[in-house]
């Protein structure tokens, strides 16, 4: 990854002047740069990282494995695209290992991740098996540490 992507992966927010000081370059190219990611597809959108224990109305996230029966035609990859669609998918990915998918799924309640993979997600055909586990507080997210109420809390060294 260049230089200029990890920066924007750090700190979207900062400033295309700031970045050409930092890179050693112009800031029409670390503009033209960053227009030619974006049509490559190679940046998809830029995003907050969210403290959401912070919130009110935190959601109930969950992590599912899912293993799938391979089509014959494309594989997994039919299935894991519909299975992506669907709006408590927060993000999904193909995995190797004893399952082949992993999605991270929100909703508002426990009770509504739940109806999600016994009513949604079980059913569809493709669909073989399900593992759920239940996010109960993230400490880092997006390579962001999640500050609790202490954020002067120092890691304890052990001799």
């Amino acid at each position: 990854m260049d230089e200029l992507l990890k920066q924007l992966k750090n700190n979207a927010q900062e400033s295309p002047e700031n970045l050409a000081k930092l890179l050693g370059t112009t800031v029409a190219d670390v503009k033209a740069r960053i227009k030619a990611y974006e049509k490559a597809g190679i940046i998809q959108g830029y995003q907050a990282v969210i403290n959401e224990d912070k919130l009110d109305d935190a959601p109930v996230t969950a992590v599912i494995e899912v293993r799938l029966t391979a089509e014959r035609e494309g594989g997994f990859n039919r299935i894991a695209e519909r299975i992506s669609r669907f709006p408590e998918v927060r993000s999904a990915f193909l995995m190797s290992g004893g399952y082949d998918l992993l999605l991270f799924v929100s909703g508002k309640t426990l009770n509504e991740v739940a109806s999600f993979v016994s009513e949604k997600l079980s059913t569809l055909g493709g669909v073989v098996g399900t593992a759920t586990h239940f996010m109960l507080k993230a400490y880092k997210k997006n390579d962001v540490l999640m500050r609790g109420s202490d954020e002067n809390e120092r890691p304890q060294i052990s001799a």
